[in-house]
């Protein structure tokens, strides 16, 4: 008589961008989550990272610490991606890379246009039913006067959109997206905003804390932002992937606020001074970042503030996630916890523990 068990099935969920700041956060929250089945009723077995493969550029010592699987390649690699798609039933798209820097469109184009069309018709020849595809509240909620209750039925603003690289190569990454998954894999779409929290080891989100805190923001923009703490969004994406109605999007946001509100709780969390004047709407703003940046480059340095930047934060970035909220449970902290804890990882793991100018031993979080 053979006794010989059954070898057990290898993983069935997939993540790319794995080591990025919401991958890691999503990676955590799906090796620590109970058991339970996703919605085509294929078992999930969250809490198991042995049902967890990651697809990403390297390893690194949070994934070996989770003890998942990782498949290095790139997502613009056709035979990388089949090769991490064998058995996987599940996709977490989240391979991405952030830059408000219009030189590096191009890259941006090929790692989200090309690779999520290669990652699309890879999935279909693997029998892949479900993809969730984490995209940016930007290819939404942008607009020129404040809309809180903006929300996922209103149209694109292209012609604002296709003026920053990033978001227009987000914008055709949705669109790709749909065209390659068709009638034969389920897409839910997910459009976080800012992301703040512990853990943006390659600061692609928050990057502006750091120079908030250099003190190199020497005027407030006029308009408004979206943020929401990255640890809320992982937590909601398994039941987006679990509950998510195919072909849907989903806005994922927390607060709704003004950059003078921003830069203000940031100046009472830090005890740094934020920026005291406030920039007028138009292009006025825009081309003395232009100087700015022109200086700082004949001197050889990095610009604090990418004029990119100054463009985008004269708009504003509000929406309402009432649907992430009432379909998928979606939920998040205080401000003053995100805001907190963000300032906390930025001083301790990226500016070498060194002491915030002006800190006070024990700076108390503002009220959300």
């Amino acid at each position: 008589m053979n006794n010989t068990s059954n070898p057990p099935p290898g993983p069935s969920i997939l993540v790319t961008g794995a080591t990025g700041f919401l991958g890691s956060h999503l990676c955590a929250e799906l090796c620590s989550t109970p058991s339970r089945k996703i919605g085509s009723g294929t078992p999930d077995r969250r809490g198991d990272p042995k049902n967890v493969r990651v697809f990403a550029q390297s390893a690194s010592p949070k994934l070996a610490r989770l003890g998942v699987e990782v498949v290095t390649g790139s997502v613009t690699d056709p035979q990388a991606v089949a090769r991490a798609l064998t058995g996987i039933t599940h996709v977490y798209h989240l391979a991405g890379f952030v830059s408000r820097t219009p030189a590096e469109a191009a890259r941006m184009y090929a790692v989200h246009v090309d690779g999520t069309r290669i990652l699309c018709e890879a999935a279909r020849s693997a029998g892949v039913k479900r993809i969730l595809l984490a995209s940016t509240s930007g290819t939404v909620a942008v607009s020129e006067e404040p809309d809180p209750a903006l929300d996922e039925s209103v149209d694109p603003p292209l012609s604002v959109i296709a003026k920053w690289p990033y978001y227009a190569s987000k914008y055709y990454q949705e669109e790709t997206a749909r065209r390659g998954c068709g009638d034969d894999i389920e897409l839910v779409i997910v459009n976080p905003s800012l992301l703040l929290g512990p853990g943006d080891d390659r600061l692609s989100s928050t990057r502006d804390i750091v120079t908030f805190l250099a003190r190199d923001i020497p005027i407030c923009p006029p308009g408004g932002l979206n943020f929401v703490d990255a640890r809320d969004v992982a937590a909601a994406l398994p039941n987006a992937m679990e509950r998510g109605r195919p072909g849907e999007r989903y806005l994922m946001g927390a607060f709704n606020w003004s950059f003078a509100e921003y830069f203000g709780r940031l100046e009472r969390l830090t005890k740094v001074s934020g920026p005291r004047l406030t920039a007028p709407k138009g292009k006025l703003s825009f081309h003395l970042a232009r100087l700015q940046a022109g200086l700082y480059r004949g001197l050889g340095k990095t610009p604090p503030v990418e004029p990119a930047a100054v463009e985008m934060a004269s708009y504003f970035w509000y929406f309402s996630s009432a649907k992430a909220r009432q379909e998928l449970g979606f939920s998040v902290r205080e401000a003053g916890e995100t805001l907190l804890d963000t300032v906390r990882y930025v001083r301790e793991e990226i500016l070498g523990r060194r002491p915030l100018v002006g800190e006070a031993p024990s700076a108390a979080p503002p009220s959300a």
